[in-house]
């Protein structure tokens, strides 16, 4: 069976760290602790996944690794720098994109949109990114359309689009699949792949998808109950290309989702 990495095995400064993260809500008798003591670390070029029961606060991890929300306690790191606000270097993908993108402006100006801030880029360059990002995703004629003439699928493409024409060192993404229907979800995580194939960027990936962590990642991160720590790291060894077909059908596969599985089962409340 697999087993946990210990820190430190990995070598070299990590691109996403945390350390001794907790988040508690509310005070006194109200309080309420949603991660107790988090820790670990995703290397250059890993794609980590996120699994656990539900209600481990598995967003709430993820927006204090964005700095997005200030954690209690701990801290976080993208390569040296602490995380004390959203971090230049790093781009997020939510699970909504209905709400992430904006109705009213074409996809290539939604794709554009963060870029406006990025000091040094003059109007070319941010169309030239946007172009490319979107071609990455398969959208290079969907440019003029609005997000509501786009399906489900199509329009979570274009706000990954937009996370890659930032050009994030690392990119989030929480439950990014999770709204669209199963065939197009298969597609969206072979696009994962292929990203991170054409980028060579670092990601990481909360789902509730057991199965999808295993397909997805270097290495899977399972997390407990309230309040939530790391229950195990277990690496995925298996090799690159992944294919929905034959990837799945391993033994490999099946004994690794099946041990997180169980993880994930033992934590539950």
């Amino acid at each position: 069976m697999t087993e946990i990495i210990a820190r430190g095995t990995l070598t070299g400064v990590p691109a996403l760290s945390a350390q001794g993260l907790s988040k508690t809500y509310g005070s006194g008798a109200n309080a309420r602790q949603i991660l107790g003591d988090v820790s670990f670390e995703v290397h250059d070029h890993e794609t980590v996944c996120i699994v656990g029961p539900s209600g481990a606060g598995k967003t709430t991890l993820l927006r204090c690794l964005a700095g997005l929300m200030p954690s209690t306690a701990g801290s976080v790191f993208i390569g040296e720098e602490k995380v004390v606000g959203p971090p230049r270097r790093m781009a997020v993908v939510f699970q909504d994109y209905s709400r992430s993108l904006m109705p009213w402006m074409t996809v290539q100006a939604n794709v554009e949109l963060p870029l406006r801030g990025r000091p040094g880029l003059t109007a070319a360059d941010r169309r030239e990114r946007a172009q490319t990002a979107l071609a990455s995703v398969g959208l290079e004629n969907s440019g003029t359309l609005h997000p509501w003439q786009l399906s489900g699928g199509m329009q979570q493409r274009v706000a990954i689009a937009r996370a890659l024409a930032y050009e994030p060192d690392v990119l989030l993404m929480d439950e990014p699949f999770a709204s669209v229907d199963a065939q197009t979800r298969a597609d969206l995580e072979d696009l994962t792949h292929a990203i991170k194939a054409k980028y060579g960027m670092t990601i990481l990936l909360v789902t509730h998808d057991i199965s999808e962590s295993v397909y997805l990642a270097d290495r899977v991160i399972v997390l407990s109950g309230t309040p939530t720590s790391v229950t195990e790291i277990v690496p995925v060894d298996l090799p690159y290309p992944r294919d929905q077909v034959s990837t799945k059908s391993t033994s490999e596969f099946s004994e690794l989702r099946g041990h997180i599985l169980g993880l994930v089962r033992r934590t539950q409340p």
